[in-house]
């Protein structure tokens, strides 16, 4: 076995340059990740707060709240907090929340979503994380929490460090596991491509493994979470076009074609049912209380165990 596997400089390297990679992936496109979810984020939000969306965000905080952290006082900094998805519910449990949101519609959603909550509970910083002095502004080691879920912020090892640096307890981190899994574009990329869909890369390979190397603490898990939608034709070809630069194909006329016709001898019912989600991992990073989480062991320090929701 090569060394060079546990050189934290190999793997910040590769990390930093693999063209796969999802912030490298953006570039390549030139989308800007701040104002590219801007005509989403109505049924975005829609999604997050329907029944599926809050049991979905509740299943994670219980996953939290399964390793020890308790929200109740506790202060978190939610960077990406989107239109509040996890920040209503981490406000709800008795915390006090710094939310991170640079895109303009998700964080007009927000304001809104939190606008019944009490004075000092939230506040909003319409900023991107990256731009941000966090030495300036005072949050070195200032939150018990830092929360970023499925957020540009962090895409590479400089940028995680800088997320950690703002927490004194925990730092939640969840990125992709694996290619996203789309139904219609696995379809469609083999007549395009003459190949099968397959992982390329992952940043939570890269994530976890630096975490190792640099002496950290933490729990992980990696889930497959998936959702359906029912589409017409044309929604669909839209949608497949529209996707086509994450895969570094062009939508030229003869591309539009191929999918086009395979639309309408695949689906001649004219509905076609589409599958997404994929694989995603989620760290929590622990900087005290180093050790195993027990709690048996809590409620017999007479600590209050959280109780985990399903």
């Amino acid at each position: 076995m090569s060394n060079r596997l546990f050189d934290a400089s190999v793997w910040e390297k590769a990390w930093k340059e693999d063209p796969k990679a999802m912030a490298n992936k953006f570039k390549a496109m030139g989308m800007n990740p701040h104002t590219s979810f801007d005509h989403k984020a109505q049924v975005f939000n829609e999604e997050v707060f329907s029944s599926a969306g809050r049991d979905r965000s509740e299943r994670i905080i219980g996953w939290m709240e399964g390793q020890g952290v308790d929200f109740n006082g506790l202060t978190v900094l939610d960077v990406g907090a989107a239109s509040g998805g996890f920040t209503v519910p981490f406000i709800e449990r008795g915390a006090k929340v710094t939310a991170v949101e640079p895109n303009v519609p998700l964080a007009e959603l927000f304001l809104k979503n939190t606008a019944g909550f009490a004075p000092g509970q939230v506040e909003l910083v319409h900023e991107a994380f990256e731009n941000i002095d966090i030495a300036a502004r005072g949050w070195l080691n200032a939150f018990d929490l830092v929360f970023v879920s499925m957020c540009p912020a962090v895409f590479d090892w400089e940028s995680t460090e800088k997320v950690i640096s703002c927490a004194r307890q925990y730092c939640y981190i969840s990125t992709s596991a694996g290619v996203q899994e789309h139904s219609l574009m696995n379809e469609v990329l083999p007549l395009l491509t003459g190949r099968e869909v397959h992982a390329e890369s992952s940043d939570m390979a890269y994530l976890t493994q630096l975490l190792y190397l640099k002496g950290y603490s933490y729990e992980t898990i990696i889930t497959r979470e998936t959702k359906s939608k029912e589409l017409s034709l044309e929604a669909a070809a839209a949608e497949v076009m529209e996707m086509l630069p994450l895969h570094h194909l062009d939508g030229g006329e003869t591309t539009r074609k191929t999918v086009t016709d395979y639309l309408h001898t695949a689906y001649p019912q004219q509905q076609v049912v589409v599958r997404q989600g994929g694989r995603f991992g989620k760290v929590l990073i622990k900087l005290q209380d180093l050790n195993m989480y027990s709690r048996s062991a809590a409620e017999a320090s007479g600590k209050s165990a959280p109780s985990v929701k399903h």
